[in-house]
């Protein structure tokens, strides 16, 4: 039994944000204009993003409407309605609430009926494991088709009035990184045991991801207070936690290089594997954070004798920004919107996920 990937789609909110504009939609912290965002936004190479808030911070659509958005411009580009949809499979880093699970809000924005439901809870490849759970609900015969959607809206974590309320007024590196990182979107694939009708298809040959949360402390988190494994429930009170930074999201920026080396591992591994051959791979579609982890990834992949020309990489980072775990499908949509492939050409997907070190890869093929 092959799966397909049948139809792409995307949501992105509000207009294109440079970088001057950033601090007019997130605020200054304390009135005072960032020492960090420059040098930042330098090394990651972002030039524009989308926010789902305005310049007064208000939510203007929430992460389950955002992802609903994506499902029906997904579902616009296929063949079947949405009370045809047999599985809703989705992922995001934090929901709008923090119960009942996100698919369950994107169920009811959708109005779709008697769905299976699955939720991944993660940072960046939570998409690829709910992708995962609908390719083997599908290859195992339970279902027909799955839609999988993957939606982040980060910027409500970001206003101003966040890290205000910090004690002290203390704002880290660590605690600031992010700030200039993350931006809101969401993609959406639907997925179907048998090719389009009309038109190309991408059958998935295979995805696999490995995680080394054994190995490697936190890097990426939200719950935790500065230099402490205390969790943000552990405090008396929310303000408490709020106080002392438990809710802001963190980077440990001292950890964050081991990201290219597990990826880069990962891929070697697959290779070794036979899992494909990387002569034949058309096009590389990879999940970075930023432009100096791109050069470092190519670097070490060439250090290890396998090279893959640089013209063979795709990226919307620059003009969509990091989207989290909606990257890879918002970039997917975008690469299949741009780009006329041809049958047998090969996609090789890879998303490295910094929150305690898993990287997730996948592999396509363009069949008619």
């Amino acid at each position: 039994m092959s799966v397909y990937i049948n139809s792409t789609g995307h949501f992105l909110p509000g207009p294109a944000i440079n970088n001057d504009e950033i601090e007019t939609i997130l605020g200054l912290v304390n009135g005072k204009k960032s020492r960090l965002k420059r040098k930042i936004l330098q090394s990651n190479g972002i030039k524009t993003r989308h926010y789902a808030i305005n310049q007064q911070q208000e939510t203007q659509i929430s992460n389950s409407e955002m992802a609903a958005n994506a499902g029906k411009s997904c579902l616009g580009n296929s063949y079947i309605s949405p009370n045809q949809v047999e599985m809703l499979s989705v992922a995001t880093s934090q929901g709008d609430l923090v119960l009942p699970g996100f698919g369950s809000m994107i169920q009811a924005e959708l109005d779709i009926s008697s769905v299976e439901l699955q939720t991944s809870h993660g940072i960046c490849s939570s998409s690829m494991m709910a992708l995962k759970a609908a390719y083997t609900n599908i290859k195992a015969q339970e279902t027909k088709n799955a839609l999988v959607i993957a939606s982040e809206l980060a910027s409500r974590l970001f206003k101003h009035t966040r890290y205000e309320q910090v004690a002290g007024n203390e704002i880290d590196f660590n605690a600031e990184f992010l700030r200039w990182m993350l931006s809101d979107g969401a993609g959406a694939l639907l997925l179907e045991n048998q090719p389009r009708k009309t038109g190309k298809s991408l059958r998935i040959d295979w995805i696999k991801s490995f995680s080394h949360a054994d190995v490697y402390p936190v890097c990426m988190s939200v719950g935790m207070p500065k230099d402490s494994d205390k969790s943000w429930q552990d405090f008396a009170t929310y303000s408490e936690a709020e106080q002392a930074g438990a809710l802001l999201l963190r980077q440990d920026v001292r950890l964050l290089e081991n990201i290219v080396a597990v990826g880069v591992n990962g891929f070697l591994k697959l290779q070794q594997d036979k899992m494909f051959n990387v002569d034949e791979v058309d096009h590389v579609l990879c999940h970075f954070s930023s432009a100096y982890f791109k050069s470092k990834i190519v670097d070490m992949l060439s250090v290890a004798g396998v090279q893959i020309p640089e013209d063979k990489w795709y990226t919307n980072l620059y003009e969509r920004g990091n989207t989290g775990c909606a990257s890879i499908f918002i970039m997917l949509d975008e690469f299949l919107s741009s780009h006329s492939l041809t049958v047998g050409e090969t996609l090789f997907c890879m998303v490295p996920e910094s929150g305690r070190f898993n990287c997730a890869y996948m592999h396509l093929t363009v069949v008619e």
